[in-house]
């Protein structure tokens, strides 16, 4: 194993005023004039040799006292951790920087932080400067760096020599696209090598594309363990609804939506009848709105059994509303099976910004999303939902079916990749 961790806790004294604590240490024997604050508990796992764990939860959960434990910087109140091999850890922006040194010369005091001696440093700064890419910068202080600036030379520092475990927690969020891209490039290499990662990040998308397995961390404990994209949907569950089960009823014939195939009078949730159905789907939001139908018609067929790739299709969704809003605005999303977000998209940006729907309790509403499916041959995840409120601040969600539906696309003539740009080619001797 790379990190096992057992039955961990971290707790920090809190004094109701700052003599307390001086009368604690003052005071003979083991009076206590102090109270604990648990942030972690009851905190075990274990990590394999080359195994890459994200690790997610919301602001305050723990995620980075935990890191800290696992890099040593503070220590548990209770329970071990054992870890074995070099760790290179890049946690708060900068941090073991100091502001009046140059870049250059923080480099050689972070390389012999982490074991490394002069010479090994100074065979590698060319390695790094390029990594880094911030040009003369690297010889002036570090106070005058930008915060990207920082992340860059941190990055290059931290990985300059491939760890047996790589760190990261929420510093790449901080770079631009290109260097973000570099960065995943490094660590990917890396794990193809066998280094372990244990990446922190709030961003679902990150986490379930560069890791197999996720921990899920709610008020100082494990949630949740268990595979990047399943720990994932808990979270986003976390940040934006309760799950939610809506019973299934009887459908009744009744007048059809325009085109759609779906029922305009027949409030029944008969969404788990219809072909391409996944029963594994994770459904979630705050509730006043169900989506209980949809339709997927490509090439005159309703609910087809493989699509063919750049095929213009129309997805159709059907919601109840059990509640009066000003606004509703529904969304539709494709993934990978592993969970990559591929393309979402929502009334408001569909429409650019032109549409938008009031409902009054009682009503059914079919909406309806087109656009080809320009997809290599594969199988891939859809989602829908529903919110309301104003898409461009803050929006609830009221129904989220996600990865409620399995698409089948095929076609003849494959590509690299997943998405089909549609490029043109042509001699021009």
């Amino acid at each position: 194993m790379s990190i096992q961790v057992r039955n961990v806790g971290k707790a920090y004294k809190y004094y109701t005023s700052k003599w307390k604590r001086v009368f604690e240490k003052l005071s003979p024997g083991d009076r206590v004039h102090h109270t604990k604050k648990w942030v972690l508990r009851d905190i075990s796992f274990t990590i394999e040799p080359g195994e890459a764990v994200g690790i997610v939860g919301v602001n305050g959960a723990g995620k980075s006292t935990l890191l800290k434990l696992l890099t040593g910087t503070t220590q548990a109140t209770e329970g071990e951790i054992a870890i074995s091999g070099r760790v290179a850890a890049l946690l708060e922006l900068g941090m073991g920087f100091h502001p009046d040194f140059t870049g250059r010369q923080n480099v050689f005091m972070s390389g012999l932080m982490m074991g490394l001696n002069r010479d090994e440093i100074s065979a590698l700064m060319p390695e790094i400067e390029a990594f880094a890419d911030i040009g003369d910068y690297i010889d002036q202080p570090v106070r005058i760096y930008s915060s990207g600036m920082q992340m860059r030379l941190a990055f290059a520092v931290a990985t300059a020599s491939r760890p047996d475990i790589l760190i990261v927690d929420e510093a790449l969020s901080v770079g631009d696209s290109r260097f973000q891209a570099k960065c995943y490039a490094r660590i990917a290499d890396f794990k193809k090598q066998g280094t372990t990662l244990l990446l922190v990040s709030h961003s679902a998308g990150d986490i379930v594309k560069h890791c197999d397995r996720a921990i899920f961390l709610k008020n100082g404990r494990i949630s949740m363990d268990g595979s990047s994209r399943d720990v994932t949907n808990r979270y986003l569950d976390e940040l934006f609804g309760k799950p939610q089960q809506a019973a299934a009823e009887p459908s009744q014939p009744a007048s059809e939506s325009a085109g759609s195939g779906l029922s305009l009078t027949d409030a029944g949730d008969v969404y788990h009848t219809r072909h391409g159905y996944r029963p594994e789907e994770y459904r979630w939001g705050q509730g006043g709105a169900r989506i209980i139908d949809y339709n997927i018609r490509a090439a005159g067929a309703d609910y087809p059994t493989t699509i063919q790739s750049s095929q213009q299709t129309d997805f159709f969704i059907k919601v109840a509303f059990d509640t009066d809003f000003d606004s509703v605005v529904p969304g539709i999303l494709i993934k990978t099976l592993d969970g990559i977000f591929l393309y979402g998209t929502n009334s408001f940006l569909a429409s650019e910004g032109r549409e938008n729907f009031s409902v009054q309790r009682g009503e059914v509403k079919v909406f309806k999303f087109s656009f080809p499916l320009n997809l290599n041959s594969g199988d891939y995840l859809l989602s829908f939902g529903i919110s309301a409120g104003n898409p461009q601040s803050d929006m609830t969600p009221l129904d989220r079916r996600y990865d409620s539906i399995i698409l089948h696309v095929s076609k003849n003539m494959e590509f690299w990749g997943i998405i089909d740009l549609k490029s043109t080619f042509e001699s021009c001797n």
